[in-house]
């Protein structure tokens, strides 16, 4: 049923995929970042893949919603052994994640109300917010090419701000990217084209068992399917990697459905710094503080699978679809609303700090950190000793 797409050499056992990606995964700190120890395991040091065919692979998930480095995994096992190896892979990556966020979720709802604790989470706040503002100044640098760019990103924050749901705002911004760049030629890259069969009826199965498992969630925990629901939405929007979440998580969790306190949420976000993976894995922690140990296991579950399903599903097609030139100036046009979103997020977070000069000064000295290039573990962990040595 599931043949195993062609390799440079003999593939790899499905426990071997796993076992590699379950390695990478625990130091699997920085993000996208990741993209580069992923392309040396590989192309490098296994040469699964051809050089060409993992920066086709980079490129699907740059394009499709979902954590980047999480799916160049999925594409990497959906390569050597099909979608039985995107499943091992994928898992084996974000494994770890999931298992410290879980342990650190445990911890903090015991322990967060006592002082020590309190101060050091008071001041990662404020440092989390320079993280959100670094991550915004990096969309922009990447997205913001031209004035038509500015107007979609400006749109999107006005309207983020006044709390109009987010799927409008990125449909609009579709609609704008395409209608504001109708007399520009968009630069089109020329990528090899690396023709794969297409997994179909592997991918209907896994489908139909994903959709069967939300059918019996349904039936016998509405409250926890409505969680899945939730964050399998917020994983099909977040276009440009991980970081796209922050914002629609917020304004789901936090402004729209009062589930979690403010700090309660920037709390969160900062316990995923701590944890490698992406920091989707932010899910971990919303569904432990909801629902215990199940609600964890749902909302990760339900945020990283439609990232995988649109990996197995739209990489056979991806050459032809990425040479779509009105396809192109949507996804443009949504990449430039995801700056405007988060510029408004990082405001929404500021207001929820409780600015002194200690507060400040850790801010301002992670932004400068961050923008310098420092590992964001180290900014976090040199910040959180300096909030209990004098918040």
């Amino acid at each position: 049923m599931n043949e195993p797409l062609p390799a440079i050499v003999p593939t790899p056992t499905l426990y071997r995929l796993f076992l590699a990606f379950l390695r990478l995964g625990t130091t699997a700190f920085g993000g996208p970042a990741m993209i580069a120890y992923i392309r040396d395991l590989a192309v490098g040091r296994e040469c699964w893949l051809a050089k060409e065919a993992f920066q086709e692979g980079v490129a699907l998930c740059q394009t499709i919603p979902g954590a980047t480095a999480m799916q160049v995994a999925a594409y990497v096992g959906l390569r050597v052994r099909g979608v039985r190896g995107a499943i091992a892979s994928y898992v084996g990556f974000g494994l770890p994640a999931f298992l410290l966020m879980l342990l650190l979720s445990t911890l903090y709802a015991r322990t967060h109300t006592l002082p020590l604790v309190m101060a050091a989470f008071s001041g990662l706040q404020a440092l989390i917010v320079a993280v959100v503002a670094n991550a915004t100044l990096s969309f922009g640098r990447s997205s913001l090419t031209s004035w038509q760019h500015g107007v979609i990103a400006l749109m999107a924050a006005a309207l983020f701000w006044m709390v109009v749901h987010p799927v409008l705002i990125l449909l609009l911004a579709a609609l704008l990217g395409m209608a504001l760049h109708s007399r520009q030629s968009l630069q089109i890259t020329a990528g090899s084209k690396i023709h794969m069969p297409a997994p179909f009826l592997p991918l209907v199965c896994l489908i139909a068992t994903s959709a069967a498992g939300f059918a019996l969630l349904a039936y016998f925990s509405p409250v926890l399917a409505q969680l899945a629901m939730l964050m399998a939405r917020i994983d099909l929007m977040a276009f440009g990697g991980g970081f796209a979440s922050v914002p629609l998580m917020f304004h789901e969790i936090v402004e729209l459905r009062g589930w979690l306190a403010g700090t309660a949420f920037l709390d969160g976000i900062a316990l995923g710094q701590f944890t490698p993976g992406p920091i989707v894995i932010t899910a971990t922690f919303v569904g432990y503080l909801l629902h215990g140990f199940l609600g964890s296991c749902v909302a990760t579950v339900a945020m990283f699978l439609p990232s995988l399903l649109l990996v197995i599903g739209f990489a056979p097609y991806f050459s032809r679809l990425r040479t779509s030139l009105w396809f192109r100036r949507a996804l443009s046009g949504v990449l430039c609303s995801f700056v405007g979103l988060l510029f408004t997020v990082t405001i929404r977070f500021a207001l929820q700090v409780h600015w002194d000069w200690i507060h400040l000064f850790l801010g301002l000295a992670a932004l400068v950190a961050l923008l310098k290039k420092i590992d964001i573990l180290w900014v976090i962990l040199v910040g959180a000793a300096v909030a209990i040595l004098f918040v």
